[in-house]
């Protein structure tokens, strides 16, 4: 059997008929992966930045090819792909220097007291290593950031694991093309096979199988709550459970308060439409729920959102499936009662689109309907007015868990923001002030990450080099011989990384 990509601005075939891989496929990447993983997590710092890099350049080389698939497949436009092409090779290249660095492992030492009373100390030291192979689930709204050599794929080949990509049936071209890139820096490094395989399919049973397959040691996810639900239960059945670390849904809430409504209602209303728009609606930190307190300034910002709303064109959605549950999410959001529709952008021109919507209700309706609080994939987000904005704190407390919150401030708001920051940090990965959370910059210190329902594992972040630490785990060695020890736990170092010795840090030594 075999299947094709949709074009969703036309609606038309394109590219070539792709195989369905089955249970068989997934056996044979597993065992690939499984036999490859020794002398992966062996090889030393270089060899495995090296990789890194050439898989970024290998990108960067084939983007003739693939920038015009990932078009046809997706229906974003060219500026889009090449930004996300620039992200994909950035935190390759992050995790590189990451690899480098050798803070990941993690290395801790308590040298032997075998004077100490009442008991002696032995030597003990602790590395992190990783887990074994590990599978990836391309995601739908980023074809290239977070699918074949995305973020959960950089993350894994540098902290030594193995990866069987699953790759998003709504983009299969765009999926080889990347593949391609990977295997052949996977050559170009002297490394086994095994260390990346591509899976291509559109059935539940192939990601089943992938998830359940026992030479599989963790899961990297970024899609639908059905979907990642799915998958963390298929985990958690396994004879042995394996974590899943899967991003899901999320409002990414938006808290206007009585300064900033006072100070630019209007600026602050153009640069949300802006931030729900943008890519028709589809990024995971979109914001799709806006608290105002209520007044004249509220009104303003609806009125000026309202109005630029208009002008924003029905964008293509990635999917047919995704344009479909849009539509719902809106009606039903539209169909309740004390909801009002009170703006909507321009009219579908293409096939597979979504016309951006904007609804408006308030805390009490919100209060008793407590569906107004799921997601609306695309571009949609509902306004909630609050008469008190002493509320605020108590509306912030009541919400899922969440990738971001926004609060924009102005003049005399410091108090009420404390309050609120204080509770949004316990929801929320990010906490931003006085911008938008679209545009997610991948570097040290990001978390795209936050509790349930926004991700399965709120103690991780899929985004920066923290993410590294999802496919790691500790191991201590006692009165290990030092011939016998791994090279960063010797005394002598040899890769410089940092270290802490009986609880203090020190930093690596300065090379020559």
């Amino acid at each position: 059997m075999t299947f094709t990509a949709i074009n969703p601005a036309t609606g038309e075939p394109v590219g070539p008929a792709f195989p369905e891989h089955g249970p068989a496929d997934v056996e044979a990447a597993t065992l690939k992966a499984a036999a490859a993983f020794p002398a992966f997590r062996a090889t030393t710092p270089e060899v495995r930045a090296a990789f890194l890099e050439s898989v970024a350049a290998h990108i960067e080389a084939s983007t003739d090819e693939l920038w015009p698939t990932v078009q046809a497949e997706t229906g974003l436009p060219l500026g889009r792909v090449q930004g996300e092409t620039g992200r994909t090779v950035g935190q390759l290249r992050l995790f590189a220097k990451v690899v480098r660095d050798g803070a990941w492992r993690d290395v801790r030492i308590d040298p032997a007291l075998p004077d100490r009373a009442p008991l002696p100390r032995p030597d003990l030291r602790q590395r992190a290593v990783p887990v074994g192979p590990v599978a990836v689930f391309g995601a739908s709204n980023f074809p290239l950031a977070f699918s074949v050599a995305g973020g959960d794929t950089a993350s894994a080949f540098a902290a030594g694991c193995p990866v069987v990509v699953k790759g998003h049936p709504a983009h299969p071209g765009t999926s080889e093309i990347v593949g391609r890139a990977i295997s052949a820096a996977v050559a170009e490094s002297g490394l086994p096979e095994g260390v990346f395989s591509l899976l291509q399919g559109t059935t539940h049973e192939l990601g089943t199988a992938l998830v359940t397959d026992p030479r599989i040691k963790a899961v990297g996810f970024t899609g639908s709550r059905g979907g990642g639900l799915a998958l963390v239960a298929a985990a958690q059945a396994r004879p042995v459970p394996i974590p899943v670390y899967a991003e899901m849904s999320a409002v990414n809430p938006v808290f206007l308060l009585p300064g900033a409504l006072e100070e630019r209602a209007g600026e602050v209303a153009r640069g949300f439409v802006t931030s729900l728009t943008g890519s028709a609606g589809q990024l995971c930190t979109k914001p799709g729920l806006v608290f105002v307190a209520d007044g004249a300034g509220a009104d303003e910002f609806v009125k000026v959102a309202s109005d630029a709303l208009t002008d924003v064109a029905a964008g293509p959605m990635l999917t047919a499936g995704i344009a479909a549950a849009f539509d719902s999410a809106t009606d039903r959001t539209g169909g309740t009662d004390g909801v009002t529709q009170v703006g909507a952008g321009a009219a579908p021109e293409v096939p597979v689109s979504a016309t951006p919507r904007l609804f408006e209700t308030t805390d009490a309706v919100l209060d008793a309907n407590p569906n107004l609080h799921d997601e609306m994939f695309g571009p949609a987000a509902l306004v909630v007015r609050v008469a008190d904005p002493a509320r605020l704190p108590e509306l912030a407390e009541r919400l899922e868990g969440q990738l971001t919150a926004t609060l924009h401030l102005g003049e005399g708001d410091d108090d009420l923001a404390r309050d609120l920051i204080g509770e949004l940090e316990l929801v929320a990965g990010r906490v931003l002030v006085n911008g938008w959370p679209t545009g997610v910059d991948v570097g040290h210190t990001m978390v795209h990450g936050g509790p349930f329902p926004a991700t399965s594992a709120p103690a991780t972040t899929s985004v920066g080099s923290r993410a590294i630490e999802r496919f790691l785990r500790p191991v201590a060695y006692q009165d290990v011989p030092a011939a016998l020890l791994p090279p960063e736990l010797r005394d002598e170092n040899p890769y410089s990384v940092p270290r802490t010795v009986d609880g203090r840090l020190e930093p690596a030594p300065t090379q020559e």
